[in-house]
């Protein structure tokens, strides 16, 4: 019992003793992580007062910068408004410069005209003098004049004792030598007034050919354009290793130009019907979509017998819009080839239906037949629907074509003549020829590169140019009419008239041109004076 008790004491101050060590023991934990505390913090403040130690600098590093850029820019204002002063300055100083040229220049007018005024002045004296002069010998010659009257009564009195046939002879003898002169001023006078005659007339008739047809003039080139839904049918057209397009090449005749032109493909070729077989045959291929060889020759066989149906179709739709239904079959083909054939740029078939419009309207104010002058004008370019075919002129073979096929002389004679190759030998050949000068030469039928044009005024210039006496010329209308000033000095009127023509024969001989040109000398005197 007692050892209980004393083993109970015992359990009790271990228990005591324990719970005072375990507070001594919290006590130096405590005091531990207290010391780690402030070692922390003073590591923090450490850092805090070393970053705001850098923030500092940096702050101080871009104020710096603010400052020395400020100071650029105050730099750059400055220099702006010192050049902007300065540009001022300069252009005021241009302004001044260029006011006193001005006055330099009025002042030396002024000069110029005081210096023309006294000269003025010294030749009105000078003329003063000489129409003195002029008034003593007209007075001479008054009496140069009563000295021959005198003589002429004498004559008289001579004569008088002729018989009546000598006085007749002896004084038409004297009439025809003072009216030589006035006769031909009468025999010029009368061919002018018949040329102005037949120049309005012929005129008249034109210009009501002309108000009475109407045709449009297409312009084409040796190319044909077609257009691409995308740019991959470009590779289908060309094909495995190109055999698509070579066959289309090789089929048409016509070359394929597949280049870096957007959803497009260029069609070159010189035969129109060829280059557009291949535009019907390209098409239908792209329509259709199978492109392969033997599609291909399908396509082009189609085209072909398409083509000849709408050669015969064009050639059937001129001969029936003129009235002339008894052509011959194959010269309606070969009038229907016209639609595929350019001259400058102007539709050939278009421009053998308005010769023939225009030939016909022509015949029917002169009473010539309507009929037969429509259906020359019509075939008088027939050559060109081959001439790339055959050798020679498209004269040489509308010609041989016409007789061919037994058409009428006149019609054949209008072919061979409507470019002067040979001469007229009917009036509607005439007509034929005027009427394809009208047609090729209306502005916007042709088309006509600049540079040619600019040559053609230039030498037309020149030949006019290259004659005495002429002072300048000029070139107008489109290279249709040349205007010439002649000096008054070295050129008389009648001269004036001759050098016209001169200059007309010099034109015909040494420049190749559409239609007509128009000569006109121009010589004129002016006197000029001021009143002061």
């Amino acid at each position: 019992m007692t050892l209980i008790i004393a083993l109970g004491v015992l359990a009790v101050i271990a228990l005591i003793v324990g719970i005072i060590i375990g507070r001594v023991i919290g006590k130096n934990s405590a005091a531990a992580e207290l010391k780690a505390e402030q070692d922390r913090a003073q590591v923090s403040a450490d850092s805090i007062i070393k970053s705001a130690e850098k923030q500092s600098a940096q702050i101080a590093k871009d104020a710096k910068h603010v400052l020395r850029d400020a100071e650029l820019e105050a730099k750059e204002l400055a220099q702006k408004y010192r050049n902007e002063v300065e540009k001022d300055l300069k252009d005021r100083r241009d302004e001044v410069k260029t006011n006193e040229a001005r006055i330099l220049q009025k002042e030396q007018t002024l000069d110029n005209k005081d210096q023309a005024i006294s000269k003025r002045e010294i030749s009105l004296d000078s003329k003063l003098d000489d129409l003195a002069k002029k008034q003593e010998n007209l007075a001479q010659r008054e009496d140069q004049v009563e000295k021959l009257i005198e003589q002429q009564n004498e004559e008289l009195h001579r004569i008088s004792s002729l018989s009546k046939d000598e006085a007749r002879a002896l004084i038409l003898k004297q009439t025809e030598d003072e009216l030589a002169s006035e006769v031909s001023i009468m025999i010029k006078n009368a061919e002018d007034e018949a040329r102005d005659t037949a120049d309005r007339k012929a005129k008249e008739l034109l210009t009501l050919a002309i108000q009475r047809s109407a045709a449009d003039t297409v312009s084409e080139t040796t190319i044909s354009v077609v257009s691409l839904p995308n740019d991959e049918m470009k590779g289908r057209i060309i094909g495995r290793e190109g055999r698509n397009i070579r066959t289309l090449e090789t089929l048409t005749g016509i070359d394929l130009i597949i280049d870096d032109t957007p959803e497009a493909v260029v069609l070159s070729g010189f035969d129109p019907i060829r280059r557009e077989i291949a535009r019907m045959s390209l098409e239908s291929l792209l329509t259709d979509g199978r492109i392969h060889p033997a599609r291909i020759e399908e396509t082009v066989e189609k085209a072909r017998k398409e083509i000849d149906q709408r050669i015969r179709d064009y050639g059937e739709q001129a001969a029936f819009e003129l009235g002339i239904p008894t052509l011959n079959p194959e010269l309606i083909k070969l009038l229907g080839r016209l639609h595929f054939r350019t001259s400058y740029g102007q539709n050939a078939l278009n421009h053998s239906i308005e010769v023939a419009k225009l030939t016909g309207i022509l015949a029917a104010e002169i009473g010539e037949d309507v009929q037969l002058a429509k259906r020359a004008g019509l075939l008088h370019d027939i050559g060109k629907a081959i001439d790339h075919e055959i050798e020679g002129s498209h004269v040489e073979i509308g010609a041989e074509i016409a007789a061919k096929y037994k058409e009428n002389e006149i019609v054949v004679n209008s072919i061979t003549s409507h470019h002067g190759d040979v001469e007229a030998t009917n009036a509607i050949s005439v007509l034929v020829a005027a009427a394809d000068a009208l047609s090729a030469a209306r502005p916007g039928a042709r088309s006509e590169t600049l540079g040619n044009y600019t040559k053609r005024l230039e030498a037309l210039e020149s030949i006019t140019n290259s004659f005495e006496g002429v002072d300048s010329s000029f070139a107008i209308q489109a290279g249709r009419e040349v205007r010439v000033i002649v000096n008054p000095e070295k050129v008389t009127d009648l001269e004036a008239i001759k050098l016209s023509h001169d200059i007309k024969k010099k034109i015909e001989d040494g420049l190749d041109y559409p239609g007509h040109i128009k000569v006109t000398v121009t010589r004129e005197t002016r006197a000029i004076d001021y009143a002061k």
